[in-house]
């Protein structure tokens, strides 16, 4: 067991935020830490990992165990390069590999048969040793692995790491947790800024991963593929479940369920029996079975009342007129940004039809200008070709940026400007759907979540009625309840639906057709996420790495590199101490023939000192051959 944690408590400013939650997290755990925002997850993660006292309870870490955290915000040095953050991360295994290269140097410089030679053999094993218990012998492939699959392949590594973007940061963060290869990996919303491709690799990393994997994040598709367990942090209170994210929400129900039925049941019970003790508490003939009924209710173990149901976010998406049966045509339509000189060609050629009811999801690499396009059909951005709206088309835009909201407006002001007619009634009710109650509805949108702004949001596109909702990643700001809320309007929506999303379990679960935009048009998918990767798996051209490449194959590469690394290692070592032998008694006879040529039986025998010269001068030839390996196999 790597940590336990056994009724533990922590509260802030007098408010509980943790009630006695008891954890145990053990060497091969996959683990996804669900809750809302606000729960105390990052609270919970900071008392496994000591940054936080707990305020009662026992927290039990193995003595020594190594524990990787990646916290949503990056933690690099910017005047680093991407090469000295390599270098903190698996600080020790450079450590050792200097010292076994200054060993193998002393061993070079001393004499095979002395004392000194032998301590120093056996300090250079020692060394090995310690360098094989840190996988350095892996740590090349393990970098190129890392690097490769969270797309720093190309990056010079001698590049600062103020010149990554925001986002590049976060995922170097990442790569740079990865490479510690620690017995306990702990990660914060690691697919933010991943695409398709990196989520896919990450996903089989951490399945093949040889530790303990805990992980929080909102992606329900991320959580299905890695996960073995889900804990739940709701009410203050810690509930494990098996499986993954499918299996969580499927026995969170029963478990719920069962617990309101099992209290509902005693309640009856213990009604019925306190009934009966007040009916016959005065009958003599009743005293003995009224005695046994209250033993047995000063018995009882009390069913503790279930924590009431999390109220629930409601979406619903209505509209009024019928459209015509072609909603959208593209054709030919491209999108070119910037000046003639200096611009980009995002993509060109478009060609394409939605009809009326269609639920269509727009998907592509990040950059190709899916936003873009978007927003071309709805004239807020140049473009070339031709995009026609068909008729009776009432379009509903959800902006990720959500830029249509003015940030010093109040909630009630920001959806009473844009529905004049609406009374503060209606307004309210409809944000109480969204859980935007009471005095919340009074703050500045600058003031709100992001969810909550997301969340105004849709209140606006509700009052809408559009029968053409285009979404631009709508569950980005969500967390996972308000997501699975969402997928069911969505579902259930009768109109037309265009949407930008990055999110793979909204995508299996609302649209019927997958359109991935690629820059010279689009190629089309029936069906879910599921089916998109499918056909590119048929087709041989995958968005992420092949199937046998990946989960198995990742570990089998590193495994057989690593196992090649040290059988070279063995071979070269054993070839720098074989050298070194001949060298020095390539020297020793040198030194003899040099000795023989000064004798005066040599000087006066021409043709005994010729071939004595002749073998100095071939022995020192390959002495320097000899010498030249060495070097070469010592810089190795």
């Amino acid at each position: 067991m790597l940590v336990s944690l056994n009724h533990v408590s922590k509260g802030f400013a007098g408010e509980s935020v943790l009630k006695k939650i008891s954890l145990s997290i053990q060497e091969t755990d996959r683990i996804g830490l669900l809750g809302v925002n606000g729960v105390g997850k990052t609270t919970l993660l900071n008392i496994i990992t000591g940054a936080l006292i707990c305020d009662t309870g026992e927290v039990s870490v193995k003595n020594g165990v190594r524990i990787g955290y990646l916290r949503q915000n990056e933690s690099l040095t910017l005047s680093n390069t991407l090469q000295e953050e390599i270098q903190d991360a698996i600080k020790e295994v450079y450590t050792l590999r200097t010292q076994m290269q200054k060993t193998e140097q002393e061993i070079a410089a001393c004499d095979a048969s002395s004392a000194q030679y032998q301590k120093l053999t056996e300090q250079y094993e020692n060394l090995s040793n310690a360098y094989t218990a840190v996988d350095g012998y892996h740590a090349e492939v393990r970098i190129q692995t890392v690097l490769n699959g969270l797309g720093f392949g190309s990056f010079d590594l001698q590049s600062r790491v103020q010149t990554l973007s925001g986002g590049e940061k976060i995922r170097f963060s990442m790569a740079k947790v990865l490479l510690q290869n620690p017995e306990l990996l702990i990660l914060d919303e690691p697919t933010n800024h991943l695409d398709f491709s990196m989520l896919s690799w990450l996903e089989d990393y951490l399945v093949s991963y040889h530790g303990a994997v805990v992980v929080v994040s909102h992606d329900r598709y991320f959580l299905d593929k890695v996960s073995k367990d889900i804990c739940e942090i709701e009410h203050g209170e810690l509930v494990r479940y098996k499986g993954g994210y499918t299996s969580f929400l499927q026995q969170k129900e029963e478990r719920i369920r069962t617990l309101e039925k099992e209290y509902r049941k005693q309640q009856t019970e213990l009604e019925q029996m306190r009934e009966y003790v007040r009916r016959n508490l005065a009958k003599s003939s009743s005293t003995n079975s009224v005695g046994s009924r209250v033993k047995a209710l000063e018995k009882m173990e009390l069913a503790q009342k279930p924590n009431p149901r999390q109220k629930q976010v409601y979406f619903r998406f209505d509209y009024d007129p019928e459209p015509h049966k072609t909603v959208l045509e593209l054709r030919d339509v491209g999108i070119f940004v910037g000046n003639s000189a200096s611009g980009k060609q995002l993509f060109s050629g478009v060609n394409l039809e939605i009809l009326r009811g269609e639920k269509v999801a727009l998907v592509g690499q990040n950059g190709i200008g899916k936003s873009s396009l978007l927003k071309a059909i709805l004239r807020k951005q140049p473009y070339s070709g031709t995009i026609r709206i068909g008729g009776n088309i009432r379009v509903a835009y959800f902006d990720q940026e959500l830029s249509n909201l003015n940030l010093n407006d109040t909630v009630l002001e920001a959806v009473h400007k844009r529905f004049p007619t609406k009374t503060e009634f209606e307004i309210r009710s409809a944000l109480g759907k969204l859980l935007i109650e009471d005095e919340q509805v009074f703050k500045r949108i600058r003031d709100l979540s992001g969810a909550n702004r997301a969340k105004v949001a849709f209140c606006i596109i509700q009052f809408e009625r559009g029968n053409f909702l285009i979404l631009d990643e709508p569950t980005n700001h969500l967390d996972y309840i308000a997501k699975e809320a969402l997928d069911k309007a969505l579902r259930e929506y009768t109109g037309t639906l265009l949407v930008v999303s990055h999110d793979r379990y909204f995508l299996n679960s609302v649209p019927q057709k997958i359109i991935e935009l690629v820059s010279d048009g689009v190629h089309s998918y029936q069906g879910g996420y599921d089916d998109y990767l499918a056909a590119h798996e048929n087709s041989g051209v995958r968005p992420s790495a092949p199937k046998e490449e990946k989960a198995d194959s990742i570990q089998k590469v590193m495994y057989e590199a690593g196992r090649k690394n040290k059988a070279e290692e063995r071979k070269r070592r054993a070839r720098l101490s074989l050298l070194q032998k001949e060298i020095e008694e390539g020297y020793r006879q040198v030194s003899a023939w040099k000795a023989a040529c000064e004798e005066p039986d040599t000087v006066s025998n021409f043709a005994k000192l010729s071939e004595l010269l002749e073998k100095i001068e071939a022995a020192e030839t390959e002495i320097e051959v000899k010498e030249n390996e060495w070097l070469l196999l010592s810089e190795a």
